[in-house]
């Protein structure tokens, strides 16, 4: 297939994922995929503006690295559903019950209910970031304010965890027979242990292209990117991988049950993606590729099928991110993961028409399921979002692939 022709595809899938029921009114939350929000740039719209463009494309959850008021404000009342984040230089202040009240106090029910919250993360990739006193501060972080929602009645709407590296494998290879780092385990069992207690996910963040980065001419393009390709039979398993990120989720899946960790903790993805853009020695950040990965990859999810070792098991997925971010450290390729520009058009062709600048409707095919739970694995906690009338011809396009899928 084309790039061109790819292309066009992204955005009908993503609405597929995203509107799984359509032609109801109101923005979802019901789905498998949402978006990562960053905002480590200088030249990004205003919250406002970002709510316009992901109503235009029906998105239905995003994650955010904090817990900004105005963004919080913002999406007030559309229906999309939020995971908030709480800093790494907050983890250790949250252990006092105090602290933890006052932080859910001024980020959480400040906002409730007209803007949905449905998760937090406590920190990101701690575990991995060589900071031994962090590591120690993270489940006593998660534990505090889990027991603040409790006392609130807000522990089966909002759910408390905290994303992973990938960084924690000692061995990936085979998935099977993966396992953890001896260091990481005392403090990542514990937190298994948290999680499957209060029915909450195990989040990584994974990365295929760094992989395929920082090794060309071994790794398969193919392989990463989810086309067409002879696969990886597992010699111990004997389950057949056809893309690496099945296979790291199921390396993951291997290393929580060598640790000892319980059986029923869901694995979730909460960032991956794929740089339209990068340094000379940055082999394979190019838009072309990063249309295939992100296309192909919302084509997967939207099968509703699991991973070989999980095949009941949907898999969900954040995909990094909303904005190219011009701010962000490091080689060329980390400020541009965005699926859009800071003045929303398309970071690559998308194949749409986008919504005139003074469009502020939710699209009229936006859809809720008619019944159902956060995606969380929490009840229904009410519908947001409105009728308005469509605004690109996005819909036309997903509305009929959807009603052919269904």
């Amino acid at each position: 297939m084309g790039v061109n022709s790819l292309l066009t595809l992204l955005l009908p899938l993503f609405v597929l994922l995203i509107l799984r029921f359509p032609f109801l009114t109101g923005s979802t939350s019901a789905s498998l995929v949402g978006v990562n929000y960053g905002v480590v740039a200088n030249n990004l719209p205003p919250p406002n503006k970002a709510v316009r463009l992901l109503s235009s494309i029906g998105v239905g959850r995003i994650k955010l690295y904090d817990a900004d008021p105005t963004i919080l404000r913002a999406f007030a009342n559309t229906g999309v559903e939020l995971i908030i984040g709480l800093p790494n230089r907050c983890v250790a202040k949250v252990r006092d019950p105090n602290e933890a009240a006052a932080w859910i106090r001024a980020n959480v029910q400040a906002y409730l209910p007209g803007t949905k919250i449905a998760a937090i993360t406590v920190g990101n990739e701690i575990l991995t970031g060589n900071d031994t006193s962090l590591s120690q501060s993270l489940l006593p972080a998660m534990e505090s304010l889990h027991s603040v929602l409790t006392s609130l009645g807000l522990d089966s709407q909002i759910a408390i965890t905290t994303p992973h590296s990938l960084a924690f494998f000692a061995s990936s290879y085979p998935p099977s027979t993966s396992t953890f780092r001896r260091d990481i385990i005392p403090f990542i069992t514990p937190i298994l242990n948290f999680l499957y207690r209060t029915n909450s996910p195990f989040l990584i963040n994974a990365y295929p292209y760094f992989a395929y980065k920082d090794d060309p001419g071994n790794v398969s393009l193919d392989y990463v990117l989810f086309e067409p390709n002879s696969g990886f039979l597992d010699p111990n398993s004997k389950l057949n991988y056809e893309n690496m990120l099945h296979a790291q989720v199921d390396a993951v899946y291997a290393a929580i049950e060598a640790a000892g960790g319980p059986k029923g903790v869901e694995v979730r993805i909460s960032e991956t993606g794929w740089p339209s853009n990068g340094d000379e020695d940055e082999a394979g950040a190019t838009a072309e590729n990063a249309a295939k990965y992100n296309g192909n990859l919302m084509k997967m999810v939207s099968e509703e099928k699991g991973t070989p070792m999980k095949p009941g098991t949907p898999l969900r997925v954040y995909v990094f991110a909303l904005f190219n971010e011009n701010m962000k450290p490091g080689p060329a390729s980390e400020r541009n993961y965005g699926l859009f520009k800071p003045d929303g058009s398309p970071a690559y062709h998308l194949g749409i028409l986008m919504p005139q600048e003074n469009s502020t409707a939710a699209p009229s095919s936006g859809g809720v399921l008619p019944s159902g739970g956060d995606g969380w694995g929490r009840g229904p906690n009410g519908n947001g979002g409105g009728n308005g009338d469509i605004s690109s011809i996005y819909y036309s396009i997903s509305g009929a692939a959807v009603s052919k899928l269904l």
